[in-house]
């Protein structure tokens, strides 16, 4: 049997643009495993077995611990880049795992720092800009800008195309969406530059102009609560409200870097889901505050797949007494 490729990641900007740097540098045929921001688990879908090889992006390796486990054991080999909080990582001659739980950083990046700094191959660096930025890691995708050269019309354009790669990410269903991840990431791979697909590719704009009608609907919502030490906000179980909550709390934080934020969406089930921000003057936490209610993520940013509405009281306590940094 013939050695056989799985790309597995996160359908946000960071995820995909992590693969598609890995892609352009190594354009061997894939196949691509990704979803919805909420869809985590992604690792239980990938067949992989003796000599095939699998990389995986932007995925909690907690929360995919069992099914790397089993591939592991079936004999393939996984190459895993991720920012996101773990207490174990597996030890196997199988695996080979790139995490830095830092603040500063995210999977993009660490696929930037593994292609220049290993496979001397710095000639797609501009999208790992474009999943820094999307992922709300400005200060890290300036830093990037600046050993790139990026004009400052180029950045912008960057930015905004991350923040939009980023917002197509977030629903219940591919139904919420522009367009499913698995397509976005084709028509990004066409392209070795982020500004030739940001021209090229109207779907880029068609991304940018929903976004800032979702954001404008959402701007008329008063907060659940807003403290001296962070906001919440509720958004009703709407299709532009599943789809801007991720683009909001990014929003918000960067417009009150002070304060942590949360973001939550009330679900057809009635359940809730959130979207949490640590201060950007302090990030870090998230992780720990989503923990307390069933949730996950990183220091900087996390999230809560199902919770309670009964537990939203308990939830704006906890995030009034969090002590961030």
């Amino acid at each position: 049997m013939s050695r056989r490729r799985f790309d597995v990641c996160n359908g946000d900007a960071d995820g995909l643009c992590a693969v598609v740097q890995w892609r352009l540098h190594d354009p061997a045929p894939a196949t691509l495993v990704t979803g919805l921001k909420r869809e985590i688990a992604l690792l239980e879908r990938v067949p992989a077995g003796d000599g095939d090889e699998v990389l995986v992006c932007d995925l909690s390796m907690a929360r995919n611990r069992a099914a790397l486990d089993e591939i592991l054991a079936r004999g393939a080999r996984v190459r895993y880049f991720d920012h996101h909080a773990v207490d174990e990582i597996p030890r196997h001659p199988g695996l080979e795992a790139r995490i830095d739980l830092s603040s500063g950083t995210c999977t993009s990046l660490l696929v930037d720092r593994f292609l220049t700094g290993e496979r001397g191959d710095a000639r797609f660096r501009a999208w790992a800009a474009v999943g820094a930025w999307g992922d709300n890691m400005d200060p890290a995708a300036e830093r990037l800008a600046d050993a790139i050269g990026l004009p400052r019309e180029a950045r912008e354009r960057l930015r905004a195309l991350g923040v939009a790669i980023n917002y197509n990410a977030y629903g219940d269903a591919e139904s919420d969406l522009l367009i499913p991840p698995a397509e976005l990431f084709r028509l990004m791979l066409r392209h070795a530059d982020p500004l030739d697909f940001a021209a090229r590719e109207p779907i880029a704009d068609r991304i940018a102009e929903r976004r800032e009608r979702d954001l404008a609907r959402a701007a008329s919502l008063p907060f659940l609560w807003d403290g001296p030490t962070g906001r919440v906000l509720v958004l009703p179980d709407e299709a532009w409200a599943r789809r801007v909550s991720g683009t909001l709390a990014n929003a918000l934080a960067s417009e009150a870097p002070g304060r942590a934020h949360a973001v939550f969406t009330r679900r057809s089930d009635g359940t809730l889901w959130a979207s949490v921000r640590a201060p950007l003057a302090a990030p870090n936490g998230a992780d720990a505050l989503c923990r307390q209610f069933g949730g996950a993520g990183r220091a900087a940013a996390g999230g809560i797949e199902r919770m309670a509405p009964e537990d939203l009281g308990r939830f704006v306590e906890a995030l009034a007494a969090m002590r961030w940094g």
